[in-house]
C-alpha cells in the first residue's frame, strides 16, 4: 500500500513524486512509456523553477537563452534582452523529466515506466490502480497524465471546463546560429505564434493557435517560416497535440485525489508555457496529498483553492490580454512587442517577479485605444 500513486512522469509528477518522497512518504509513479521518452516540446523552462528544489539543474539544461528575436510575417524583426537574474533555460524534455524522475528515486520514490494505467477503482479508503502488468494500491491519486490521459475523466471530472488549443512540433538536429536566442513569429499564424528555441544540437520549431477554431494550415505555415534556419521542417517528424490551456477556476480535488499539470489545465493562455506551472502544480499537490496523510482532511480542498488563488487569479489577466491581443496581433506587435520593456517585463513574469495583473490592465487600454479613430 503506498501513501501515493502517481500517474504520469512529466513535470507535474515528477515534481510531486520528488517532494513527497523528501518527506518519507512512500510514493509510486506510473509512467506509460519507457524513460526517457521523446515529448514534443519547446522546452523553455523558467529558472525560477530551481527555487522549489535543493539540487542542481545543470546537468538537465541544453542551453540557456537571454536573448528573444521578433519577426512579424517574417520581417521588420526586432530583438531584446530578457534581463532576467538568470537565462531562461532550453531542456530537452526526455533528458529534462528522466532527470527530474531520477532526483525523485533518490529520494525512495519508486518508478514503474513501460507501465500503462487501464483503470481505476475506490475501494472504500484507498484506491486500486489498474495496469497490463497487474493492479497496485495507494492510499491518494495524483493524476499527472497531461492533456490527453484519461485520469480526469476516470475520477469523474468529466464536464470541467477545458479550453483546448493546438501545437505541431519538430526537432531539428542541425548546427544552430546563435545559441543564446530565442526566436517568435507572429505574423504568419492566427490566434498564436511560431516558435523557434535552440538547443545545444539543433532547433526545436514549433507552431500552436490557443483561440479560436479557425482552419489553418499550420503545416504549411511553418515549413515555409523553418526556410529561414534552412530547415526542411516536412522532411523531419513531426508531432502534433493539444494544449490544456487555463480557462477559469476549477475543481481540482476528489475522493483522496487530485490532478496536476495538464490534465488540470494549467498552461498559460497567453503565452502557452506549460512546464513552470506544470511543476507549481506538482509542488502544490505534494503538499497538499502530504498534509491529508497526516490527517488534514481539508487539505484537498485547499489544493484547489490554492492553484485558483496563486496561479488561476493571475491567468484572469492572461486570458484577458490574450483575448485582445490575438484579435489584434498587428497592432500587439507594433505597441507592445517591438518596445524592448515588453520582453523585459514578460522576463519579470516567467521569473515571478512581476503578474500580468502588473501590466495587462494598461496593456489591454492601449490596444483597445488603437482601435478609437485619431488614437491609434
Amino acid at each position: 500500500m503506498f501513501d501515493c500513486i502517481i500517474v504520469g512522469s512529466g513535470p507535474a509528477g515528477g515534481t510531486a513524486a520528488y517532494h513527497l518522497a523528501k518527506k518519507g512518504r512512500s510514493v509510486l509513479v506510473l509512467e506509460k512509456e519507457s524513460l526517457p521518452r521523446y515529448k514534443p516540446c519547446g522546452g523553455g523552462v523558467s529558472p525560477v523553477v530551481a527555487n522549489w528544489f535543493d539540487f542542481d539543474f545543470s546537468a538537465a539544461i541544453s542551453l540557456k537563452v537571454s536573448t528573444i528575436r521578433y519577426t512579424w510575417d517574417m520581417d521588420d524583426p526586432v530583438e531584446a534582452e530578457l534581463n532576467t537574474p538568470e537565462p531562461i533555460w532550453m531542456v530537452r524534455r526526455d533528458i529534462f523529466d528522466h532527470f527530474l524522475m531520477q532526483q525523485a528515486q533518490k529520494q525512495g520514490a519508486e518508478l514503474r515506466d513501460n507501465t500503462e494505467v487501464t483503470g481505476i477503482e475506490f475501494k472504500g479508503s484507498h484506491w486500486q490502480v489498474n495496469t497490463a502488468k497487474g493492479f497496485v494500491e495507494g492510499k491518494y491519486l495524483i493524476a499527472a497524465d497531461g492533456a490527453k490521459g484519461p485520469m480526469a475523466k476516470w475520477l469523474g471530472f468529466k464536464d470541467r471546463k477545458r479550453l483546448i488549443g493546438g501545437a505541431l512540433e519538430a526537432e531539428a538536429m542541425t548546427q544552430i546560429e546563435n545559441g543564446h536566442m530565442a526566436h517568435f513569429e507572429f505574423g504568419m499564424v492566427k490566434n498564436g505564434y511560431i516558435w523557434n528555441f535552440p538547443k545545444a544540437d539543433g532547433y526545436s520549431i514549433g507552431i500552436g493557435a490557443f483561440r479560436g477554431s479557425e482552419p489553418q494550415n499550420l503545416r504549411e505555415i511553418v515549413t515555409e517560416y523553418s526556410k529561414i534556419f534552412g530547415v526542411d521542417f516536412k522532411s523531419i517528424k513531426q508531432v502534433g497535440h493539444p494544449l490544456c490551456l487555463w480557462d477559469g477556476d476549477q475543481t481540482l480535488h476528489t475522493q483522496q485525489a487530485v490532478l496536476a499539470g495538464e490534465a488540470a489545465c494549467v498552461v498559460d493562455p497567453f503565452t502557452a508555457e506549460g512546464i513552470r506551472p506544470s511543476m507549481f502544480s506538482g509542488l502544490k499537490a505534494s503538499e497538499a496529498i502530504d498534509k491529508a496523510l497526516s490527517g488534514n482532511i481539508n487539505a484537498l480542498a485547499e489544493y484547489t483553492q490554492v492553484i485558483a488563488e496563486e496561479w488561476g487569479s493571475d491567468m484572469v489577466w492572461a486570458q484577458r490580454l490574450a483575448a485582445v491581443f490575438y484579435r489584434l496581433p498587428g497592432v500587439g506587435y507594433r505597441l507592445g512587442i517591438k518596445r524592448p520593456s515588453a520582453t523585459q517585463k514578460f522576463g519579470q513574469i516567467l521569473c515571478g517577479n512581476l503578474r500580468y495583473q502588473d501590466i495587462a490592465g494598461n496593456a489591454i487600454k492601449k490596444l483597445s485605444n488603437s482601435l478609437i479613430p485619431g488614437r491609434g
